[in-house]
Parts: C-alpha cells; sequence; structure tokens
C-alpha cells in the first residue's frame, strides 16, 4: 500500500503486526514490551488479531515448557505458516522458548517461516521486522490484559537445578531487574490506569542476589507499595528454598499487597524432592507453610503438584494426597510429569504411565474441590473488596485479593441488579458459593 507525504513522494507504509502469545504470564509480558517497542517506532501492531491482512507480519510467541504446550506452539507456527503460503500474509517470525531451545529443528522442519528468534533476541527481532529497539521506553509496555491488572516481570531466568525443569535452557541464568527500573516501569502502569501488579520471575523469592548481595524482595515491596496508584501487588512464583522471611513482615504492615502467595512446591515425598533436585525435604515445606500461616493469618496459599515423575511410587503419590487433605491449600493445580531433552531427570526412567499420570492429577484435583468448596462455604456471608475483570453475558466477573487471574476462583455479579465498571472495586456480600466461585451482590 503506497500513501504520499506532505511533498507528494510516494511512501509504502509499515505493515501491521500482529503478536500472537503463547504460553505463561512472563510471555505475554515479554509480547507487550515487543509490542510496546512497535508502537514507539509508529508501527501499527495488534496482539491475536482475528482478521489477518496480507500485509501482516505474525510474531509468533512460543512456549517450549512441556509437550502439551510445544505441540499448541509448533500448530501455530504451522497455521500461520500455510497463511503465508496462500499468500493471506506476508511473513511470520518466530520467537520465544521454543525457538529458543529447537531452533535448528524448527529451521529445518518449516522452513518457510522468515526468522527465528530465542528468549532475549529482541533488538534483532525489532531490526527484522524494519524497527528500532529503543532505550528510552524501557518500562513502557502495551499491554495485552485489562488495563488494570498487569503481570510484572521482575526477573528473567532461574539458577534453580530442578530436574524436571528445562526453564535454565530456555531463559539462562538469573538477572534481576533493578528497583530503580522496576518501580519507574510501576509509575508508567499506573499513570495509564494499572491497579494491580502481579509480580512474576522464575522465582521470585532469588530477586536480588545478583546485584545486590542478598534476597532483597522485601525491599522492592515497599518501594512498589510506595507508587500511587497502585493498590494490589500480588506474588507468583516464589521458591521455598531459602524462602526470605522478611517478605511475610512486609505484606502484614503494607495494605495494597495481597495476603497471597503463589508457591509452588511439586511434591512432599522426601525420595521425589530428593530426586527433583528441589533442595528441601518434607519437614522443611511441612514447617514453611506453618510459620508463613502463622505469621500471616489471613494469607491464601497457592501451590502446584506434579504426578507421575520418574519413580514415584504409589507409597510416594498417597503420601502426597494425604498431604494435600492435611494442609488445605486455599488454591491448588496439579500436572503430569513431562519427560524433558536435557534436562537432569530426562536420564531416568520415565516408568509412570501417561494414563497413571492423568488418573493420581484427577485424584490430587478431587480432594481439591472439596477443600475449595468448604472454604468457600465459610465465605457465605462476608463482604470482600472485588476487581471487576469483564462483563461475560449478564454477569460482571471478578476476583478477590484471594485471586490471580485465569487460576483462580472467581466472584459472579449479576449485571441486571449490580451496578459496577470493569477495571473497578467494589464491594460484595456472597450469598452463594460453589467449588471455585462466589456469588453475590454489590454493597454500599
Amino acid at each position: 500500500m503506497r500513501t504520499k507525504n506532505s511533498k507528494g513522494t510516494p511512501q509504502v507504509s509499515k505493515p501491521r503486526v500482529n503478536v500472537v502469545t503463547l504460553g505463561c504470564s512472563k510471555n505475554i509480558h515479554d509480547s507487550e514490551v515487543l509490542m510496546g517497542q512497535l508502537k514507539g517506532n509508529q508501527m501499527e501492531v495488534v496482539h491475536e488479531a482475528s482478521n489477518t491482512q496480507k500485509s501482516d507480519i505474525v510474531v509468533i510467541n512460543t512456549c517450549g515448557f512441556i509437550d502439551n504446550a510445544k505441540q499448541e506452539s509448533i500448530d501455530t507456527i504451522l497455521q500461520y505458516s500455510a497463511l503465508k503460503e496462500e499468500g493471506k500474509i506476508n511473513k511470520v517470525i518466530v520467537t520465544g522458548c521454543l525457538s529458543e531451545r529447537y531452533k535448528p529443528e524448527l529451521q529445518s522442519e518449516i522452513s518457510n517461516v522468515d526468522a527465528y528468534f530465542g528468549t532475549n533476541d529482541l533488538p534483532e527481532l525489532l531490526t527484522t521486522i524494519g524497527a528500532d529497539y529503543r532505550h528510552e521506553l524501557l518500562g513502557e509496555r502495551l499491554l495485552s490484559t485489562p488495563s488494570h491488572f498487569s503481570y510484572f516481570k521482575i526477573a528473567e531466568g532461574c539458577n534453580r537445578p530442578c530436574s524436571f525443569c528445562a526453564i535454565p535452557l530456555m531463559r539462562g541464568k538469573h538477572v534481576s531487574k533493578s528497583i530503580d527500573d522496576l518501580v519507574k516501569e510501576a509509575k508508567f502502569l499506573a499513570s495509564n490506569g494499572t491497579k494491580e501488579l502481579i509480580l512474576i520471575a522464575q522465582d521470585l523469592t532469588y530477586y536480588g542476589l545478583d546485584i545486590y548481595g542478598k534476597r532483597n524482595l522485601g525491599d522492592l515491596l515497599r518501594h512498589l507499595s510506595d507508587v500511587d496508584g497502585i493498590e494490589w501487588i500480588r506474588l507468583q512464583y516464589a521458591y521455598p528454598s531459602g524462602f526470605p522471611m522478611d517478605i511475610l513482615e512486609v505484606i502484614k504492615e503494607r495494605s495494597n499487597i495481597c495476603n497471597y502467595l503463589d508457591m509452588p512446591l511439586q511434591h512432599i515425598s522426601d525420595a521425589m524432592l530428593k530426586s527433583m533436585r528441589r533442595g528441601t525435604t518434607k519437614q522443611k515445606q511441612v514447617d514453611l507453610v506453618n510459620q508463613i500461616r502463622d505469621s500471616v493469618p489471613d494469607i491464601a496459599l497457592r501451590t502446584t503438584l506434579i504426578c507421575g515423575y520418574p519413580g514415584e511410587t504409589e507409597q510416594d503419590f498417597n503420601e502426597m494426597l494425604e498431604w494435600v487433605e492435611e494442609t488445605r491449600f486455599d488454591r491448588l493445580g496439579c500436572f503430569t510429569y513431562s519427560h524433558e531433552e536435557k534436562t537432569h531427570a530426562h536420564t531416568l526412567v520415565d516408568d509412570v504411565s501417561q494414563e497413571e499420570k492423568e488418573s493420581r492429577v484427577e485424584q490430587i484435583m478431587e480432594v481439591q474441590q472439596g477443600i475449595s468448596y468448604e472454604i468457600n462455604q465459610e465465605k457465605i456471608g462476608q463482604t470482600f473488596k472485588v476487581l471487576v475483570d469483564r462483563l461475560d453475558g449478564d454477569y460482571f466477573i471478578g476476583r478477590t485479593e484471594y485471586d490471580s487471574p485465569e487460576v483462580d476462583n472467581e466472584v459472579v455479579l449479576n449485571a441486571k441488579t449490580n451496578y459496577a465498571r470493569i477495571g473497578d472495586f467494589v464491594q460484595v456480600k456472597v450469598d452463594r458459593a460453589e467449588d471455585f466461585d462466589l456469588y453475590g451482590e454489590v454493597v454500599k
């Protein structure tokens, strides 16, 4: 497409860039940084547009974490490669974890992709699109989430030696962002309407060791808590080994830090924890959970677990199942083990059948469903501060401070009888509860 400038000289208009994001919240963050750079280069950019244009450049930000995620990424690459072959889009560029980990194989198998980039190749990716990397845009992003909440990445990479995890292969060693840069980013987000920061990293609790010589998450939380306009700060992906207990005092003293902690524990059997190279034991994990709850009694604890890790016996699994019943986590996710190349666990025999893995996940989640139902029943009659996320048909959908987007419970409000606005906080009295949903009415 050609346009004319003020002197009448024909100019070729810049293509639209359609960014497609797969995988976790860290990928969402990376896509938003990419889109912010493109916008800063005066390029038209959209996120996961359903309508394709012939001039489009499609950038696919892939996930390479486990088998299902890898397959979804490959299927998406093939989908857009076919559109390119049909002349319906101009270029396909692939970035992210899958591309970082399997670039030679992808180049060989899907050769009509225009370029493949890894997780730390943003400047080179921008050059390929015809844009410049602009350092002055530090902290500026084009949000793909609703503007009232934002995933807020405080570090990249991971130094942990977990046997099952390929993240260090794809993301490299842990690198913390400075407190000054993160505060600048938080202020930018707040000035554009963000009210909730969801802190993410491969390992939040390692924050600061590389640049400050100490675990410095507590200091970071205090500085972020002081940013005007930020009403909720939420912690995701804390690691149990070396957990910085001082952050519990910060959670208690700062009203805008949510009583919420996502801490993936993965297993409880000592044999499994040792083989997983988690650097902890059953007793240490039990003690840590108790210490956290003693220090912040109102805290909602979320964890994730793995079923079917190599060598997991029926006894190991039953020990984990009983522990879930006893501990009564507020939120819990459970996944089948994925046998990943080049990880330490890949040297072990993947000896639990897929059918058994899935059966064990179902048993864990059935127990957790009952726990969640019982906890939610106790909330009937109580009033909670709720952030309204979206309108879904005739219902507003929101969350309490005890819930993160996508993965946790939701609060459902009848839009015909309740006045609310997306992105606002409202007080809601709960009058009914199910396994993973609360229902209520807005109160003045």
